[in-house]
């Protein structure tokens, strides 16, 4: 059985990933700063390490199939923080990835993080971040999933979206519930590495969207 590393566990979307797999009895490890943050940190069948992604979490990926990159500095912090979690943590995963020949890395990324320039904006430094931290992805020849969710809300999934961008920034929120959903879907597929997908909620399956 292969073994996922969520990074970020016990982050919103991160909690809804690893929950789902603890439950679909997986192979989970979470890493996270502090587990008391986790939900789901008593379960016997989780496997949790705790450490700062400031510093060196390398020992996170001993025995390793898949990744998922899925922290985040939050809104709250400045641009300092942007910098080490979004992208220098990233990078730092990203190599610690490629030394152990991780086979599949999903990336948890933005809407705009593809053309940071295009947008003026007081969230521009974490999209520059981002955007570096997928280049940085792309080029490394881990195999990799990018996905770009839009902006993000707590309302109820519906399992419904669409990767085709909305003419309006309304239209492009999603539920982190679907975000979710959609990342368990993509570690369930061996076809999608090299792949990109902006994803907003939408009214299409996302087993039909995802190809």
């Amino acid at each position: 059985m292969s073994k996922t590393l969520i990074i970020g566990a016990s982050g919103q979307i991160g909690q809804l990933v690893t929950k789902t797999l603890v439950e679909t009895e997986e192979s989970a490890r979470a890493l996270v700063r502090d587990k008391n943050k986790l939900d789901c940190s008593d379960n016997s069948e989780l496997e949790v390490i705790e450490a700062n992604l400031e510093g060196d979490f390398s020992q996170a990926f001993d025995g390793v199939d898949n990744v998922i990159f899925v922290a985040g500095s939050g809104g709250s912090t400045g641009a300092d923080k942007t910098l080490l979690i979004d992208l220098w943590a990233a990078k730092k995963a990203v190599d610690y990835a490629k030394a152990a020949n991780i086979k599949k890395f999903i990336m948890v990324s933005s809407i705009g993080a593809d053309d940071p320039e295009a947008i003026e904006s007081d969230i521009k430094p974490y999209l520059v971040a981002k955007h570096m931290a997928d280049q940085y992805l792309i080029a490394s020849g881990v195999p990799f999933t990018i996905v770009r969710p839009g902006p993000l809300t707590n309302d109820q999934g519906q399992g419904k979206i669409t990767i085709k961008r909305p003419s309006s920034r309304e239209e492009m929120a999603i539920p982190r519930a679907d975000v979710a959903k959609s990342i368990l879907f993509i570690l369930s597929k061996d076809d999608l590495n090299g792949k990109v997908f902006e994803l907003f909620g939408g009214t299409y399956d996302v087993d039909n969207v995802l190809v």
